[in-house]
C-alpha cells in the first residue's frame, strides 16, 4: 500500500506528463523553473532571500500573459491532486489503526460511558440531540460540475495508483481536466449554487445506512444492549433563501428552490423504492408469518411499496406524503415475519435515507437583515391604521407588536396587491407556506433575523408570518461583539412575552451566532470569548426558562471566521450548552472536500456525531473567576487594539492595495454582491471577501491579530495553566496558531510592494505577527504546532508550490491595476481568478 508521499509523487509526475504533452517542453520547463526556483528561495537563508526574490518576480514580470495563465492553472492543479491525496491518507490512516476508530461512535459511547451514562441515559441523549449541517454558498468554490466529477473520478482510483490500469485512468482525467474550462463564461446564479450544493446528496444519502449500523453497533458494543438509534442528523441550506444582501435570491428563486428539493427527494426516494422493490421478492407463501396488517397480497412487501411509489406520483394528494411511516411499517413486519436481514440489508437503508431526506431534501431556512424585516411591518401596521411604527423606541415597538398579535386580522386588503419592496419580504414566507403543503413541515427550516439587536427583531417575524398564513420559528442572528454581549437581555426579555412563549410551544428556541462579523468588529480573541460567553449566558437564560434551545454556528472555513477541524470546535464549546443540539453551516469549498467521496463523507459525518454526542454528555462548567476576568480584561485590551488597526485613517487604502479586494469584488465568483449597499467601506464589506482577501496574501490577519495583546494582559503562567485544562482556551490558542502557521511573512511581503507609501501599517502587522508567534510559542511551550506534526508538515510541503501562485497574483494585480478602470483584459481576468482559486485550494482555508 502507497504513502502519501508515494501518491503524491505520482500524481505530480502524471501533471507533468500532460503538461509536456499537451503544451510541449518549454512550458514544462518553465513550470518547472518557476518551482525550482522557489524551492530554492525557501530554503535560502534570510539575507539571500532578498536578491532571490527580486529575481524570481522579475522573471514573472517578463511572462507572456498566456503563459502566466497557464502556470497558475498548473500549480492549481496539483493541489487539487493533492489536496485528493491527503484525504485519501486520512481515510486510510483511519481505516488502519487497529481497535475503535479514533473520533468514531463507539469512541462516543466509550466516553459517554465513562462520564458515567448508563444504556437507558445514552439512548436518551442521542434522541435528545440533533446535527444540523447547512450547505451555504461561497466564492471560491465556483469549480463546474464538470471539474467536479473528473475529481471525483480521480479520488476513486487514488488508493489504486500502482495498477497500470488505474494509473492510465488518472491520467486520461488529468488530460481531460487540462483541457476544461475551469470557470464559467458567465457569472453564477443562485440557482447555479443550489445545483451545485445539491450535487453531494447522493453521495451523504449513499453512507447513511452504514452510519446507521455503526451507531446501533457501537452502543452495543458499549452497552451489551441492542438498540435501534435514530440517526441524529439533519441537512439544511441556505442556498436559494438567504436573502440578507443578495438581491438575487427573489421571491420567485425561493419558490424554485423549494420545488427543485422537493422534485430531487422524490426521485430519489423513487430510487430507492425501485432498489428495495426488487430486494423484497418474498411470497406470502413462503413466509411462515406474514403480519395481517400487510393485508393479502401475494408479495406483500412489494405491494407495501408499489403503494408508496404511487402516492409520490400522485399530484392531487391533499396532504404532504410521511414515507417514513409505511417504511417503518415495512421494516418491522419484515422482522415479525422472520425476515431479519432483508430488514436489515433493503428496509433498513430505505428509511433511514427517508428519514434524512423524506420528501424535502434539506430544510430551506430564509434569511433577512432586520432593517428589511423592520421596514416590512412598518409598512404593513400603516396599512393596518398603525403609522409610525418605525420611529418608535424598542419599547414603543414591543407593545404595538404584542398588542397587534393579540389580533387575528390580516393587515392588508382583501386583493391589495403589496408594494414591491414589501413582496420582497412577504414573497418568500408564501412560498414558504407553500412547501410545506407540500413537501411538509420539513421543507421549511428557520426565519433566520441578521443583524438582530433587540426582541422587536424577533418579534416581527411573527407579523410577517402571521399575514401570509404561515408558522415559523424565529431565530436571531447575533454578529457584533455589542449584539452578543445583549443577546442574553433579549433572549430573557422575549421569552417572557406570552404572545411569544405561546407561539414557540414547545419547539426549541435556535439561537444563531455569527463567527464572521464578530470577528471583523473586534478581532480574533475578542470574538472568540464574546461567542463563548454569550453562549453560556443565553443558555441559562432558556434553561431558567424552561425553553429548550440550540445554537447556529454561522462559521466558515477559515479561523478567523470560526473555522478550524469540526471536532476541535464542537468539543471547545462551553460546557452544558449543547442543549437540543447544534447547527453548522458548510459552505462552498468545504462541501467538496468533504462531501464529494463516499469514505471521506462517511468519516465528517462520523467526527461530527462523535464530536456532538461527547460535547452533549458534558456537564455544565464553573469557571474560576480570575480566568473570567482575565478573558474580560484581555478581550477589552485586544478589541481595542484590533480597532485602532482598522480604524486608522489609511486603513481602507491599504487594505484595497495588499490585498485583491477589489478585484475580487469586480470577478464573476458568485451571485451575492461583496458589500452590502452604500458607498464602500469596511463597515458593508461582507465577512466572506474580508477573511477570504487575507487569505490570498497570506497575512491571515482576522485569525489572530489582537491575541499578542490578549496574552499580554493575561501573563504567561495563566495562560499556560488555561492552556492545559481549559479546552475552549485550547481550542482558541490553536486555532490560532494554525493561522498563524498557515501566514507567511515573505509572501506577504510581496503583496506590500504593491502598497508604496503605507510603511506604518505595514510596519504594525509584521511587528504584531512577530509578537503574537513569541507569545503563542511561550505559552504553548513549543514550536507553532509541536502537538499536529501531519498538519505543520503539509503546510511546509505546499509552500514551495503555492507562493508561485502568490507571486504571479501579485504580477497580475499589478497589471491589472496598471490598466486603470476600464474594461479588464479577458485574459487577464480569467488568470486573476484562477490565481484566486488556486491559492484557496493551496491552502485549503478560504473565507
Amino acid at each position: 500500500m502507497s504513502t502519501l508521499n508515494e501518491d503524491v509523487n505520482v500524481l505530480g509526475r502524471v501533471l507533468g506528463t500532460v503538461l509536456r504533452e499537451q503544451e510541449g517542453v518549454p512550458f514544462f520547463e518553465l513550470v518547472e523553473e518557476v518551482r525550482t526556483r522557489t524551492k530554492a528561495l525557501r530554503a535560502a537563508s534570510a539575507d539571500a532571500r532578498g536578491a532571490d526574490t527580486t529575481a524570481l518576480q522579475t522573471r514573472l514580470a517578463s511572462v507572456s500573459p498566456g503563459d502566466a495563465e497557464g502556470l497558475v492553472r498548473a500549480f492549481s492543479m496539483y493541489f487539487q491532486l493533492v489536496n485528493m491525496a491527503e484525504e485519501n491518507e486520512r481515510v486510510r490512516r483511519v481505516a488502519e489503526r487497529p481497535g475503535p476508530r479514533k473520533e468514531g461512535l463507539e469512541e462516543a459511547f466509550r466516553a459517554l460511558a465513562a462520564r458515567g451514562l448508563d444504556a437507558d441515559a445514552a439512548r436518551a441523549l442521542v434522541e435528545r440531540v440533533e446535527l444540523g449541517l447547512t450547505f451555504t454558498a461561497h466564492p471560491t468554490e465556483m469549480r463546474r460540475r464538470t471539474l467536479r466529477e473528473h475529481l471525483a473520478a480521480i479520488a476513486a482510483e487514488i488508493p489504486r495508483l500502482s495498477d497500470p490500469d488505474a494509473l492510465e485512468r488518472v491520467t486520461a482525467h488529468v488530460e481531460a481536466l487540462w483541457g476544461t474550462l475551469e470557470l464559467r463564461r458567465v457569472q453564477p446564479t443562485v440557482r447555479d449554487e443550489v445545483q451545485g450544493g445539491l450535487a453531494y446528496v447522493p453521495v451523504i444519502a449513499s453512507v447513511l445506512p452504514q452510519l446507521a449500523r455503526e451507531l446501533s453497533r457501537a452502543f452495543h458494543a458499549v452497552y451489551g444492549a441492542p438498540a435501534s438509534l435514530p440517526l441524529p442528523l439533519a441537512l439544511c441550506s441556505w442556498m436559494g433563501g438567504d436573502r440578507d444582501g443578495n438581491p438575487n435570491v427573489t421571491p420567485e428563486v425561493t419558490r424554485e428552490t423549494f420545488e427543485l428539493h422537493t422534485e430531487r427527494a422524490r426521485a430519489m426516494l423513487r430510487e430507492c423504492i425501485d432498489d428495495a422493490f426488487t430486494s423484497l421478492s418474498q411470497h406470502a407463501s413462503r413466509v411462515h408469518s406474514v403480519p395481517a396488517e400487510l393485508g393479502d397480497d401475494e408479495e406483500p412487501w412489494r405491494a407495501a411499496l408499489r403503494a408508496l411509489y404511487d402516492a409520490l406520483d400522485d399530484d392531487a394528494a391533499t396532504s404532504p406524503i410521511e414515507p417514513v411511516r409505511a417504511l417503518t411499517e415495512i421494516e418491522e413486519t419484515l422482522r415479525a415475519a422472520g425476515q431479519r436481514r432483508s430488514a436489515d440489508a433493503f428496509a433498513m437503508p430505505l428509511r433511514v435515507r427517508a428519514r434524512v431526506f423524506g420528501t424535502h431534501l434539506v430544510s430551506l431556512d430564509v434569511r433577512e437583515h432586520s432593517h428589511k424585516t423592520g421596514a416590512a411591518v412598518a409598512q404593513l401596521l400603516e396599512r393596518g391604521g398603525r403609522p409610525g411604527y418605525a420611529s418608535l423606541d424598542e419599547h414603543g415597538k414591543r407593545a404595538v407588536i404584542v398588542e397587534e398579535l393579540k389580533t387575528k386580522r390580516p393587515l392588508l386588503g382583501v386583493g391589495e396587491v403589496p408594494p414591491p419592496e414589501l413582496e420582497l419580504v412577504l414573497g418568500p414566507l408564501r412560498a414558504t407556506r407553500d412547501a410545506i403543503d407540500r413537501a411538509g413541515l420539513r421543507a421549511f427550516g428557520r426565519y433566520i433575523t441578521s443583524m438582530s439587536e433587540d426582541v422587536s427583531d424577533l418579534l416581527e417575524v411573527l407579523i410577517l408570518a402571521r399575514e401570509v398564513g404561515v408558522r415559523v420559528l424565529p431565530v436571531p442572528l447575533f454578529e457584533t461583539k455589542a449584539d452578543l454581549e445583549r443577546a442574553p437581555a433579549v433572549l430573557r426579555d422575549v421569552l417572557a412575552i406570552p404572545a411569544y412563549r405561546a407561539h414557540l410551544g414547545t419547539d426549541v428556541q435556535e439561537v444563531m451566532i455569527g463567527y464572521s462579523d464578530s470577528n471583523k468588529d473586534a478581532g480574533f480573541f475578542a470574538a472568540y470569548w464574546s461567542l463563548y460567553d454569550a453562549q453560556r449566558r443565553i443558555a441559562e437564560v432558556c434553561e431558567a426558562a424552561g425553553v429548550r434551545f440550540r445554537f447556529f454556528h454561522g462559521r466558515g472555513t477559515s479561523i478567523g471566521r470560526g473555522g478550524g477541524p469540526m471536532v476541535r470546535g464542537i468539543l471547545g464549546q462551553p460546557a452544558g450548552t449543547i442543549g437540543a443540539g447544534l447547527r453548522i453551516t458548510e459552505q462552498g469549498e468545504a462541501l467538496a472536500d468533504k462531501y464529494s467521496h463516499p469514505e471521506r463523507a462517511r468519516r465528517n459525518l462520523e467526527q461530527g456525531l462523535y464530536a456532538l454526542l461527547v460535547a452533549a454528555a458534558a456537564p455544565r462548567e464553573v469557571l474560576p473567576t480570575e480566568w473570567t476576568d482575565a478573558m474580560a480584561r484581555a478581550t477589552d485590551a485586544s478589541a481595542r487594539t484590533y480597532r485602532e488597526l482598522v480604524e486608522h485613517p489609511r486603513f481602507l487604502a491599504f487594505f484595497e492595495a495588499v490585498t485583491p479586494i477589489n478585484e475580487i469584488a469586480h470577478l464573476r465568483i458568485a451571485s451575492r454582491p461583496v458589500r452590502r449597499p452604500g458607498p464602500p467601506t469596511l463597515a458593508n464589506l461582507r465577512a466572506i471577501p474580508w477573511v477570504m482577501s487575507w487569505t490570498q496574501n497570506r497575512a491571515n490577519v482576522p485569525g489572530w491579530y489582537g491575541v499578542h495583546v490578549a496574552l499580554r494582559e493575561i501573563g504567561v503562567e495563566r495562560a499556560r495553566e488555561m492552556y492545559r485544562t481549559w479546552p475552549f482556551f485550547r481550542t482558541m490558542l490553536d486555532n490560532a496558531q494554525m493561522s498563524l502557521a498557515m501566514s507567511d511573512d515573505a509572501i506577504f511581503r510581496a503583496y506590500l510592494a504593491l502598497a508604496p507609501g503605507e510603511d506604518e501599517l505595514a510596519r504594525r502587522v509584521l511587528e504584531a505577527r512577530e509578537e503574537t508567534i513569541a507569545r503563542v510559542c511561550e505559552v504553548i511551550e513549543g514550536p507553532l504546532l509541536k502537538d499536529e506534526p501531519r498538519i505543520a508538515r503539509s503546510i511546509e510541503l505546499r509552500n514551495p508550490y503555492v507562493e508561485p501562485i502568490h507571486r504571479l497574483q501579485v504580477e497580475l494585480l499589478r497589471r491589472v491595476r496598471a490598466g486603470g478602470e476600464g474594461e479588464l483584459d479577458p485574459q487577464l481576468e480569467r488568470a486573476l481568478l484562477l490565481s484566486v482559486h488556486g491559492i484557496a485550494a493551496g491552502v485549503r482555508n478560504a473565507g
